[in-house]
């Protein structure tokens, strides 16, 4: 299972359940105009970046350092300015962090769990407010031996 699939996992799994949405990139790419119910949470790579191969003989080891987004959309129009949407931003954005950081996904082979890296607001439109939470995950790329086929 990829980092994306297990974090989206586990933000699905928390109890009692926050989000109405939990999805991926293409669901996320699907949105119109806002989400068919919120709160939302869409997980997605957003960049990877790999170092310089470890090894000086045999196969390639390549430490990868992926920024995961985590878009948190929710909408309220209890209050004509949007504030209610930005008091729901202002307690998931805690709840997703202690659920994230510290998470160590079992395809992390080499141990390395998430790091928070920053959150930044995407946008505030029509009672919905858009954040987005970026979390560090690290791994290795290694080279694998040919083995015939795909």
């Amino acid at each position: 299972m990829s980092t994306v699939a297990e974090i989206i996992a586990k933000l699905a799994a928390i109890e009692p359940p926050v989000f109405r949405i939990v999805g991926g990139a293409a669901e996320f790419a699907a949105i119109q105009n806002v989400p068919k119910a919120v709160p939302a949470a869409y997980v997605m790579t957003l960049q990877e970046a790999s170092g310089e191969n470890e090894r000086t003989n045999g196969p390639v080891l390549q430490p990868t350092a992926s920024d995961i987004g985590v878009v948190i959309i929710t909408g309220n129009v209890s209050d004509g300015r949007g504030d209610a949407s930005s008091r729901d931003i202002e307690t998931l954005k805690p709840l997703v962090r202690k659920h994230l950081i510290g998470f160590l996904p079992s395809s992390a082979e080499d141990g390395m769990s998430l790091e928070h890296v920053s959150g930044e607001l995407l946008k505030a439109w029509a009672g919905t407010v858009w954040w987005q939470e970026v979390y560090a995950a690290a791994s290795f790329l290694e080279e694998q031996p040919e083995a015939g086929g795909l």
